[in-house]
Order: structure tokens, then C-alpha cells, then sequence
């Protein structure tokens, strides 16, 4: 039996997150910083018309904004999450219809998640969100991923299920 042609997405993450460990690391290194720079660029086109929603098969778009097609695959898994209309990656293929409208907010979280300064802090976001509501965003984002523990009851202090008794003599006696 033949084995099956992988989807572009596959192709993208074998390569891309070196699944195969068949690209060493400075060429890897080279490869994402060839591609975060036109990850930018494209954002750049897409947050200078936010109110166009941008659509067209993979193919078209890869045209459109000037990139290789291997570049909007890896585009579109690190956008999909912040789309209005996510789509299957798993299943796209160069004719896959793609419609490039954002929930701007839960982009512009999803650039600070990644702590995507490079794209976060591009200047075109200020005609989308004024400086406060981006660093409302920004700690939104932050707050979200904190973890805070809560404070440790003490032997001695206070039970908190409010007997008035302490801690040891009461909830606290078989823990």
C-alpha cells in the first residue's frame, strides 16, 4: 500500500518545530528568524486595513502577500486561534478558502501569550485600540496565566469554615 502525501500542515510542523531532528539548530534558528520577519510583514499589511476582511484560497494569499506557501501555513497555525472562522489545518490544502477576519482582542492576547513582542507592539495597533485599552489587553493576558496560590491556613489560625475554633481542633484534626 502507498503511504499518503502529507498535508501541508504536516510538512509545516515536521519541518518547523524539527520533528524528524533532520535540520541542525543554527539553520532552524535561521529559518524562524527568516520567518518571524515576514510573519511582521504580513500582519503589517493585515493591521493597516483593519476593517478589510481578507479572503482567498491558501494559495492566493501566500500571492497576495508576496510569501511562500510553506510561510502562510505556518501564518495561519499561529492565527487560526484568532479568527472569527478557525479552520481545519489538518485538511487545508492550496485551495482551501481562507477568510482572514480577527477578534482583534483576542489577537492582539494571543501575540502577548506568545510573547510575540515584534508583533504586539507594531505601530498599526494603535488605530485599532487606544494605549490603554492595549495595556489593558496586555494585563489581561498576563493576569490570566498567574497562578496564585492561596494562603496556607496554619495549624494555630482561625478554622475557616467560621466554628470560631482553631484550625487544629477542628478541620484541621485528621489532615
Amino acid at each position: 500500500m502507498e503511504e499518503q502525501e502529507k498535508s501541508l500542515f504536516e510538512q509545516w510542523k515536521e519541518y518547523a518545530y524539527n520533528e524528524k531532528k533532520t535540520v541542525d539548530q543554527r539553520e532552524l534558528s535561521a529559518f524562524w528568524d527568516s520567518y518571524f520577519e515576514k510573519e511582521k510583514e504580513i500582519y503589517s499589511q493585515i493591521l493597516d486595513q483593519p476593517d478589510e476582511v481578507i479572503s482567498g484560497t491558501l494559495s492566493e494569499l501566500a500571492e497576495r502577500f508576496g510569501q511562500s506557501l510553506q510561510t502562510m501555513v505556518g501564518f495561519m497555525d499561529g492565527t487560526n486561534d484568532s479568527l472569527t472562522q478557525k479552520i481545519d489545518l489538518e485538511t487545508m490544502t492550496e485551495q482551501t478558502p481562507v477568510r482572514l477576519e480577527y477578534d482583534w482582542a483576542v489577537l492582539y492576547k494571543n501575540m502577548v501569550a506568545a510573547k510575540a513582542d515584534w508583533l504586539y507592539r507594531l505601530p498599526q495597533w494603535n488605530q485599532i485600540f487606544p494605549k490603554e485599552k492595549q495595556d489593558e489587553l496586555y494585563k489581561e493576558q498576563k493576569r490570566s496565566t498567574t497562578i496564585v496560590k492561596p494562603k496556607k491556613i496554619g495549624r494555630n489560625d482561625p478554622c475557616p469554615c467560621g466554628s470560631g475554633k482553631k484550625y487544629k481542633q477542628c478541620c484541621g484534626r485528621n489532615a
